[in-house]
Protein backbone atom coordinates (compact mmCIF):
# COMPACT_ATOMS: atom_id res chain seq x y z
CA UNK A 1 0.00 0.00 0.00
CA UNK A 2 1.07 3.29 -1.01
CA UNK A 3 0.82 6.09 1.36
CA UNK A 4 0.00 9.11 -0.35
CA UNK A 5 0.57 12.04 2.16
CA UNK A 6 1.54 13.23 5.70
CA UNK A 7 -1.80 12.59 7.35
CA UNK A 8 -2.15 9.42 5.83
CA UNK A 9 1.31 8.50 7.24
CA UNK A 10 0.04 9.84 10.17
CA UNK A 11 -2.71 7.16 10.41
CA UNK A 12 -0.10 4.00 9.83
CA UNK A 13 1.80 5.83 13.20
CA UNK A 14 -0.88 6.01 14.95
CA UNK A 15 -2.25 2.61 14.37
CA UNK A 16 1.31 0.74 14.68
CA UNK A 17 1.20 3.12 18.38
CA UNK A 18 -2.06 1.55 19.71
CA UNK A 19 -1.26 -2.11 18.70
CA UNK A 20 1.67 -2.06 20.73
CA UNK A 21 -0.33 -0.48 23.50
CA UNK A 22 -2.49 -2.75 23.01
CA UNK A 23 -0.13 -5.78 23.28
CA UNK A 24 1.02 -3.98 26.61
CA UNK A 25 -2.21 -4.92 28.52
CA UNK A 26 -1.04 -8.80 28.52
CA UNK A 27 2.21 -8.19 28.96
CA UNK A 28 1.39 -6.33 31.88
CA UNK A 29 -0.28 -8.92 33.33
CA UNK A 30 2.33 -11.36 32.62
CA UNK A 31 5.41 -8.49 34.72
CA UNK A 32 2.62 -8.65 37.38
CA UNK A 33 2.60 -12.13 38.04
CA UNK A 34 5.86 -11.69 39.69
CA UNK A 35 6.66 -8.12 40.41
CA UNK A 36 4.61 -5.11 42.07
CA UNK A 37 2.89 -2.43 39.80
CA UNK A 38 5.45 0.50 40.33
CA UNK A 39 8.42 -1.30 40.33
CA UNK A 40 7.27 -2.84 37.15
CA UNK A 41 6.06 0.20 35.72
CA UNK A 42 9.83 2.01 36.56
CA UNK A 43 11.34 -0.95 35.17
CA UNK A 44 9.83 -1.06 32.20
CA UNK A 45 10.66 3.00 31.41
CA UNK A 46 14.33 2.13 32.66
CA UNK A 47 14.42 0.44 29.62
CA UNK A 48 12.85 3.15 27.40
CA UNK A 49 14.65 6.15 28.89
CA UNK A 50 17.91 3.64 27.90
CA UNK A 51 16.63 3.06 24.18
CA UNK A 52 15.42 6.28 23.68
CA UNK A 53 18.56 8.72 24.57
CA UNK A 54 21.22 6.54 23.19
CA UNK A 55 19.12 6.42 19.94
CA UNK A 56 18.81 10.37 20.22
CA UNK A 57 22.90 10.77 20.78
CA UNK A 58 23.74 8.51 18.27
CA UNK A 59 21.66 10.83 15.66
CA UNK A 60 23.09 13.70 17.69
CA UNK A 61 19.24 14.52 18.39
CA UNK A 62 20.23 15.63 21.70
CA UNK A 63 19.42 19.27 22.32
CA UNK A 64 20.05 20.78 25.68
CA UNK A 65 18.57 23.77 24.34
CA UNK A 66 15.21 22.65 24.28
CA UNK A 67 15.47 21.20 27.36
CA UNK A 68 16.20 25.11 28.90
CA UNK A 69 12.90 25.98 27.11
CA UNK A 70 10.68 23.10 28.22
CA UNK A 71 12.17 21.59 31.38
CA UNK A 72 8.71 22.52 33.47
CA UNK A 73 6.37 21.23 30.86
CA UNK A 74 8.69 18.10 30.62
CA UNK A 75 8.44 17.49 34.33
CA UNK A 76 4.71 18.32 34.37
CA UNK A 77 3.45 15.74 31.68
CA UNK A 78 6.04 13.11 32.39
CA UNK A 79 4.35 12.73 35.80
CA UNK A 80 1.18 13.35 34.75
CA UNK A 81 1.31 11.10 31.33
CA UNK A 82 4.03 8.91 31.88
CA UNK A 83 4.28 8.31 35.70
CA UNK A 84 0.70 9.07 35.99
CA UNK A 85 -0.97 6.94 33.68
CA UNK A 86 1.57 3.79 33.65
CA UNK A 87 1.37 3.81 37.25
CA UNK A 88 -2.43 3.58 37.28
CA UNK A 89 -2.11 1.29 34.70
CA UNK A 90 -0.27 -1.49 36.56
CA UNK A 91 -1.85 -1.02 39.63
CA UNK A 92 -5.53 -1.13 38.53
CA UNK A 93 -4.49 -4.22 35.87
CA UNK A 94 -3.60 -5.81 39.48
CA UNK A 95 -7.92 -5.97 39.36
CA UNK A 96 -8.76 -5.17 36.41
CA UNK A 97 -9.65 -7.72 32.90
CA UNK A 98 -6.65 -6.28 30.47
CA UNK A 99 -9.87 -6.07 27.80
CA UNK A 100 -12.05 -3.86 29.99
CA UNK A 101 -8.98 -1.84 31.27
CA UNK A 102 -8.11 -0.86 27.64
CA UNK A 103 -11.67 -0.13 26.61
CA UNK A 104 -11.29 2.24 29.73
CA UNK A 105 -8.92 3.81 28.21
CA UNK A 106 -10.92 4.43 24.85
CA UNK A 107 -12.90 7.49 27.19
CA UNK A 108 -9.60 9.18 26.35
CA UNK A 109 -10.45 10.52 23.00
CA UNK A 110 -13.30 11.91 24.85
CA UNK A 111 -11.79 13.63 27.77
CA UNK A 112 -8.84 14.85 25.38
CA UNK A 113 -11.26 16.51 22.89
CA UNK A 114 -13.37 18.17 25.69
CA UNK A 115 -9.37 19.80 26.86
CA UNK A 116 -8.89 20.60 23.35
CA UNK A 117 -12.23 22.16 22.83
CA UNK A 118 -11.75 24.64 26.15
CA UNK A 119 -8.68 26.02 25.32
CA UNK A 120 -8.93 26.02 21.89
CA UNK A 121 -12.75 28.08 22.77
CA UNK A 122 -13.72 26.15 19.60
CA UNK A 123 -16.51 23.16 20.03
CA UNK A 124 -16.35 19.84 17.94
CA UNK A 125 -18.48 19.49 15.23
CA UNK A 126 -21.88 17.10 15.61
CA UNK A 127 -20.82 14.42 13.63
CA UNK A 128 -17.59 14.11 15.77
CA UNK A 129 -19.29 13.70 19.11
CA UNK A 130 -21.60 11.31 17.62
CA UNK A 131 -18.34 9.51 17.13
CA UNK A 132 -17.44 9.82 19.94
CA UNK A 133 -20.46 9.13 22.24
CA UNK A 134 -21.22 5.67 20.17
CA UNK A 135 -17.53 4.61 21.37
CA UNK A 136 -17.88 5.90 25.14
CA UNK A 137 -21.02 3.61 24.78
CA UNK A 138 -19.47 0.83 24.15
CA UNK A 139 -16.52 1.49 26.67
CA UNK A 140 -19.39 1.20 29.27
CA UNK A 141 -21.56 -1.63 27.91
CA UNK A 142 -18.53 -3.74 28.82
CA UNK A 143 -17.15 -2.01 31.70
CA UNK A 144 -20.49 -2.50 33.47
CA UNK A 145 -21.62 -5.78 31.82
CA UNK A 146 -24.42 -4.59 30.73
CA UNK A 147 -25.81 -4.32 33.83
CA UNK A 148 -28.02 -1.27 33.30
CA UNK A 149 -29.59 -2.42 30.30
CA UNK A 150 -31.12 -5.59 32.86
CA UNK A 151 -32.02 -3.98 35.80
CA UNK A 152 -29.60 -4.42 37.83
CA UNK A 153 -27.07 -2.16 39.79
CA UNK A 154 -24.05 -0.71 38.34
CA UNK A 155 -20.75 -2.41 40.37
CA UNK A 156 -16.82 -1.30 38.46
CA UNK A 157 -14.05 -2.60 40.83
CA UNK A 158 -11.38 -0.53 42.14
CA UNK A 159 -9.10 -1.32 39.52
CA UNK A 160 -11.09 -0.11 36.49
CA UNK A 161 -11.70 3.26 38.41
CA UNK A 162 -7.87 4.03 39.13
CA UNK A 163 -7.38 3.65 35.21
CA UNK A 164 -10.06 5.41 34.62
CA UNK A 165 -8.04 8.10 36.16
CA UNK A 166 -5.09 7.19 34.50
CA UNK A 167 -7.00 7.98 30.78
CA UNK A 168 -7.89 11.31 32.16
CA UNK A 169 -3.43 11.80 32.65
CA UNK A 170 -2.77 10.31 29.07
CA UNK A 171 -5.76 13.04 27.98
CA UNK A 172 -4.17 16.04 29.31
CA UNK A 173 -0.53 14.88 28.58
CA UNK A 174 -2.24 14.28 24.46
CA UNK A 175 -3.03 17.81 24.87
CA UNK A 176 0.04 19.29 26.75
CA UNK A 177 2.33 18.11 24.63
CA UNK A 178 0.65 20.29 21.60
CA UNK A 179 -0.13 23.38 23.78
CA UNK A 180 2.73 24.02 26.28
CA UNK A 181 5.81 21.95 24.76
CA UNK A 182 7.77 24.54 22.22
CA UNK A 183 11.00 24.35 19.46
CA UNK A 184 10.60 20.48 20.04
CA UNK A 185 10.58 17.32 17.83
CA UNK A 186 8.77 14.34 19.05
CA UNK A 187 11.73 12.62 19.41
CA UNK A 188 12.95 14.80 22.17
CA UNK A 189 9.54 15.41 23.74
CA UNK A 190 9.41 11.68 23.90
CA UNK A 191 12.61 11.23 25.68
CA UNK A 192 12.37 14.25 28.52
CA UNK A 193 8.71 13.53 28.90
CA UNK A 194 10.16 9.95 29.88
CA UNK A 195 13.00 10.36 31.85
CA UNK A 196 11.08 12.30 34.08
CA UNK A 197 8.26 10.03 34.54
CA UNK A 198 10.76 7.23 35.20
CA UNK A 199 12.34 9.30 37.69
CA UNK A 200 8.98 9.49 39.78
CA UNK A 201 8.41 5.86 38.83
CA UNK A 202 11.73 5.04 40.49
CA UNK A 203 10.86 7.12 43.56
CA UNK A 204 7.52 5.96 44.25
CA UNK A 205 8.75 2.25 43.25
CA UNK A 206 11.05 3.25 46.43
CA UNK A 207 8.79 4.42 48.54
CA UNK A 208 6.39 2.03 48.84
CA UNK A 209 7.97 -1.26 47.81
CA UNK A 210 10.95 -3.26 47.61
CA UNK A 211 12.25 -2.62 44.26
CA UNK A 212 16.10 -3.64 43.96
CA UNK A 213 15.25 -7.12 45.65
CA UNK A 214 12.65 -7.55 43.72
CA UNK A 215 14.07 -7.12 40.69
CA UNK A 216 16.52 -9.66 41.37
CA UNK A 217 14.49 -12.47 42.15
CA UNK A 218 11.68 -11.84 39.35
CA UNK A 219 12.26 -14.48 36.36
CA UNK A 220 13.47 -14.11 33.56
CA UNK A 221 9.43 -13.79 31.22
CA UNK A 222 9.00 -10.76 33.52
CA UNK A 223 12.13 -8.93 32.71
CA UNK A 224 11.33 -10.17 28.75
CA UNK A 225 7.77 -8.09 29.23
CA UNK A 226 9.08 -5.17 30.82
CA UNK A 227 11.30 -4.99 27.97
CA UNK A 228 9.21 -5.40 25.39
CA UNK A 229 6.66 -2.86 26.55
CA UNK A 230 10.12 -0.54 27.51
CA UNK A 231 10.94 -0.94 23.76
CA UNK A 232 7.71 -1.24 21.56
CA UNK A 233 5.20 -0.06 23.65
CA UNK A 234 6.82 2.65 24.98
CA UNK A 235 9.37 4.25 22.57
CA UNK A 236 8.37 3.68 19.19
CA UNK A 237 4.50 3.78 20.50
CA UNK A 238 5.15 7.05 22.26
CA UNK A 239 7.16 8.67 19.59
CA UNK A 240 4.91 7.24 16.22
CA UNK A 241 1.82 8.86 18.89
CA UNK A 242 4.04 12.40 19.06
CA UNK A 243 4.67 12.37 15.36
CA UNK A 244 0.68 11.63 14.69
CA UNK A 245 -0.16 14.76 17.01
CA UNK A 246 1.98 17.22 15.43
CA UNK A 247 0.74 16.69 12.32
CA UNK A 248 -3.37 15.66 12.16
CA UNK A 249 -3.68 17.51 15.78
CA UNK A 250 -4.94 16.22 19.12
CA UNK A 251 -8.22 15.73 18.56
CA UNK A 252 -7.94 13.76 15.54
CA UNK A 253 -5.37 11.84 16.94
CA UNK A 254 -6.73 11.08 20.18
CA UNK A 255 -10.01 9.06 19.01
CA UNK A 256 -7.51 6.72 17.20
CA UNK A 257 -6.60 5.46 20.75
CA UNK A 258 -10.40 3.70 20.15
CA UNK A 259 -8.02 0.79 18.41
CA UNK A 260 -5.91 -0.32 21.89
CA UNK A 261 -8.96 -2.33 23.28
CA UNK A 262 -9.59 -3.83 19.64
CA UNK A 263 -6.09 -4.82 19.71
CA UNK A 264 -5.73 -5.94 23.36
CA UNK A 265 -9.14 -8.15 22.44
CA UNK A 266 -7.67 -9.53 18.93
CA UNK A 267 -4.20 -10.78 21.29
CA UNK A 268 -6.48 -11.69 24.34
CA UNK A 269 -8.00 -14.02 21.70
CA UNK A 270 -5.02 -15.19 20.44
CA UNK A 271 -3.48 -16.37 23.70
CA UNK A 272 -6.60 -18.73 24.14
CA UNK A 273 -8.79 -16.61 26.37
CA UNK A 274 -12.06 -16.29 23.86
CA UNK A 275 -13.94 -13.09 24.60
CA UNK A 276 -17.63 -12.32 25.91
CA UNK A 277 -20.47 -10.82 23.76
CA UNK A 278 -20.53 -7.84 25.53
CA UNK A 279 -16.89 -7.50 25.17
CA UNK A 280 -17.18 -8.17 21.19
CA UNK A 281 -20.16 -5.66 20.87
CA UNK A 282 -18.76 -3.01 23.63
CA UNK A 283 -15.82 -3.32 21.40
CA UNK A 284 -17.66 -3.03 17.82
CA UNK A 285 -19.77 -0.11 19.05
CA UNK A 286 -15.95 1.86 19.63
CA UNK A 287 -14.66 1.12 16.52
CA UNK A 288 -18.01 2.05 14.56
CA UNK A 289 -17.57 5.35 16.93
CA UNK A 290 -13.95 5.82 15.17
CA UNK A 291 -14.89 5.48 11.67
CA UNK A 292 -17.73 7.86 11.87
CA UNK A 293 -15.59 10.48 13.12
CA UNK A 294 -12.89 9.98 11.17
CA UNK A 295 -14.66 9.36 7.83
CA UNK A 296 -16.37 13.00 8.15
CA UNK A 297 -12.96 14.69 9.60
CA UNK A 298 -11.62 13.47 5.80
CA UNK A 299 -14.60 14.72 4.44
CA UNK A 300 -13.98 18.20 5.79
CA UNK A 301 -10.64 18.23 4.99
CA UNK A 302 -11.31 17.44 1.23
CA UNK A 303 -14.22 19.89 0.96
CA UNK A 304 -11.80 22.60 2.45
CA UNK A 305 -9.46 21.94 -0.42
Amino acid sequence: MRIRNTSQLAIVLTLIATFFWGSNFQLTKISLMNLPPWTASAERFTFAVLFIFLFMISRKKLNIGVFRKNWLAFILLGGIGVAGFNGALFVGLQYANPVNAALIMATTPVTANIFEAIINRRFPDIIRIIGMILSLFGVILVVTNAQPMLGNTIHINTGELIIFLGSLGWAIYTIGIRTFVIESTPLETTGWTMFFGTIILSIIAISVESPVSTLLSAPFESHLADFYMGLAGSVVAYLFWNIAITIRGAGKTAVFFNFVPIFALAIQTIVGDSPSFIQLSGSALTIIGVLIGQGISKGSERTSQ
